[in-house]
């Protein structure tokens, strides 16, 4: 870094007593008090380059014992002691260190060039636009130095001229700067050949980010607004930026807070002291949020969520964590499960996780990407029809593009189906979680974003197994968001034997496994036409293979699906003969149009045999379609069951 020397002569200023003074023949005849501090001085050089300390040395020559109070001097004894020093002549070094510290205690004992020529004033300016603002590490300090300082250095132009200097380096092609000793040394440390790893550091993009982020956050964000404002530096580097900054100043919130918390019932100076950290820690996130950059894709998604998590942690304003959810939204198919588990620190919740805000970022995710037309505009004109020109060309052009578009929509929603349904196994953990939320979080997902329903559900026997309590019907109605179709067989075969599950879930389950394995090898044509049409009816393709269970999130051993014993239909029909026993899902409300209640169902599904017989059909309640065996003899296709 660059350093300037003032002055020849060696130092002698000492302390006698409490007192600051300086070695000479001649006695002190002034006395000057700094922020507590007497110097026993001398008038001649003092006021030959101070012009304030002339006027105040002429209000008080009638007196000549007052001392000389200069209670609001900036910079405090070090800065006064620098000025002093250099109108004894003896040698003071200025650099990016104390150089704003010395410009304003100039200002403010006006040792300006009227006084008398080359003073203080005049040689720190020149040093100031030769050098420092030259540098690239010079101007940092000098920005960061100016905190202490704000009135002053606005009124002298110090931070703007700092700022200007930084955010034209940053826009200049980092070969051309000046580093100035900070960024170089810390590169030419950690290569073995110096001059080739130093060229190779100078020309990477971004260099700047690391050195910007030890401003304070008033600071760094006027330099990044100048920054942007150039309109030369791509918005990925400013996004890169800015996690950098957040990483340093914002690391382990929710550890901070919850440590603060854990003190604010000690005492009301540990709760001011920590409500002070906390009002830090939102303006510094909510001035990052103000930074990002529009584009899409210029910061992860899985920064944005994490910016998100400080912002519910420290109580941000609604303004922050609105945006903040519309951005996550725009990239929600490149979350993880991990980082929208957002914890919820609301004195009205008791849930574990703040799933409402992740409600609001999958249903502002859902509302994007309309899809556009099925076919391409098409010409009124019919001589248009006929002749084939450029206009038609870019027509069907943007078709294709729009089209890949949708494409790409789509696959984001099937990404964001398994997000969410990884999602919902976590939060289904929570004994706090109620079900509307667990349903409304599952329902926003669109049919067709799920290949299957494997992880759903998981997530359902999750929920049911935190959630023993539930009644019947809160049972019935989650397990309404489960389409038994699009189980695989492992599922199937679990949810067969699993007794939390409604009744009617049950029968589906065993129908279905039961059409699938009548159907393997794609024989459909031996089936029963009524079979035929109940396939039809439900959009099951007999042909198709069933789908795999999927394993794209992780499960713990207590949640893993246990298939043992089931693959004997002894086992399904006995585990069906004792949900029927104990199950009151068929009540006078659930009655079938033909009058068939419960107890003539009870006993059709008791006689059920253990040994393969023909299948049969019949309609359950509300309309829907249940399979089984039967020892009765075979029907006629199309008859009634």
């Amino acid at each position: 870094m660059k350093f300037m020397k003032l002055g020849s002569r060696p130092d002698t200023f000492y302390t006698a007593e409490s007192v600051r003074t300086v070695s000479s023949e001649v006695s002190s005849d002034i006395i000057v008090q700094v922020k507590g501090t007497e110097y026993l001085l001398h008038k001649f050089p003092l006021l030959s380059k101070c012009l304030r300390l002339q006027r105040l040395c002429s209000e008080t020559s009638q007196h000549e014992d007052r001392v000389i109070q200069l209670p609001d001097f900036p910079g405090g004894v070090e800065a006064f002691e620098l000025c002093a020093k250099f109108c004894y002549g003896i040698t003071v070094t200025l650099s990016a260190y104390n150089i704003v510290a010395a410009q304003c205690a100039a200002e403010y004992l006006q040792m300006t060039e009227d006084v008398e020529k080359g003073n203080l004033i005049y040689k720190l300016e020149v040093f100031f636009n030769s050098c420092i603002l030259q540098g690239w590490r010079d101007s940092i300090v000098t920005l960061q130095s100016t905190k202490g300082f704000a009135v002053w250095c606005e009124d002298l132009g110090i931070t703007s001229r700092c700022i200007e200097s930084i955010m034209s380096k940053v826009l200049t092609n980092p070969s051309k700067v000046s580093l100035s000793h900070s960024h170089s040394r810390r590169v030419s440390d950690m290569s073995c050949n110096g001059t080739e790893s130093l060229r190779h550091k100078l020309t990477t993009k971004g260099w700047w980010a690391e050195d910007m982020a030890e401003l304070g956050i008033d600071l760094y964000w006027r330099t990044m607004i100048a920054i942007k404002s150039g309109g030369k530096i791509p918005s990925n580097l400013i996004g890169e930026a800015l996690q950098i900054y957040a990483s340093r100043w914002l690391p382990n919130i929710s550890r901070k807070v919850k440590a603060n918390r854990g003190r604010t019932s000690n005492s009301d100076s540990d709760s001011d002291s920590a409500d002070e950290v906390s009002s830090k820690h939102r303006l510094l996130l909510e001035s990052i949020v103000s930074l990002l950059p529009s584009e899409k894709g210029a910061v992860s998604c899985s920064f944005l969520l994490k910016l998100l998590k400080a912002a519910s942690i420290l109580n941000a304003s609604s303004s922050s964590k609105t945006e903040l959810a519309r951005r996550v939204a725009l990239q929600l198919d490149e979350a993880r499960v991990g980082d929208l588990l957002i914890p919820s620190l609301s004195y009205s919740s008791d849930t574990v996780y703040n799933v409402d805000i992740v409600l609001t970022i999958l249903e502002q995710f859902m509302l994007q990407g309309q899809s556009p037309p099925t076919s391409p505009p098409r010409s009124k004109l019919g001589f248009e029809r006929r002749r084939r020109s450029r206009s038609a060309e870019n027509i069907d052009f943007d078709f294709q593009e729009s089209r890949r578009s949708s494409s790409a929509s789509h696959s984001s929603k099937l990404k964001v189906a398994k997000i969410i349904d990884g999602y919902l196994q976590e939060i289904a953990r929570d004994r706090n979680l109620q079900l509307s939320k667990f349903i409304a979080i599952a329902e926003t997902i669109p049919e067709f974003s799920r290949s299957d329903h494997d992880d759903l559900y998981r997530a359902i026997d999750i929920y049911l197994k935190a959630h023993p309590d539930l009644n019947k019907s809160e049972r019935k109605k989650l397990c309404r968001i489960l389409d038994c179709k699009k189980l695989s067989v492992e599922a199937c075969m679990h949810a067969a034997q699993n007794e939390k599950l409604p009744l009617r879930v049950v029968v589906q389950v065993l129908f279905f496994e039961q059409v699938r394995a009548a159907t393997a090898g794609g024989k459909v044509a031996d089936l029963p036409s009524n079979i035929k049409a109940l396939l039809a009816a439900h959009n099951i393709d007999p042909s198709r293979p069933p789908e795999t269970l999927s394993s794209t999130t992780s499960i713990r051993a207590d949640d893993q699906w246990s298939v043992s014993g089931l693959k004997s239909p002894k086992s399904r029909t006995s585990t069906l003969r004792m949900k029927l026993a104990e199950d009151d899902d068929f009540d006078e409300l659930d009655m079938n149009p033909d009058g068939m209640g419960r107890h003539s169902k009870f006993k059709a599904f008791c006689a059920l045999p253990t040994g393969p017989k023909k299948m049969f059909i019949y309609q359950c309640e509300n309309g829907a379609m249940c399979g089984g065996r039967s020892n009765l003899p075979a029907m006629n296709d199309g008859g009634n069951a």
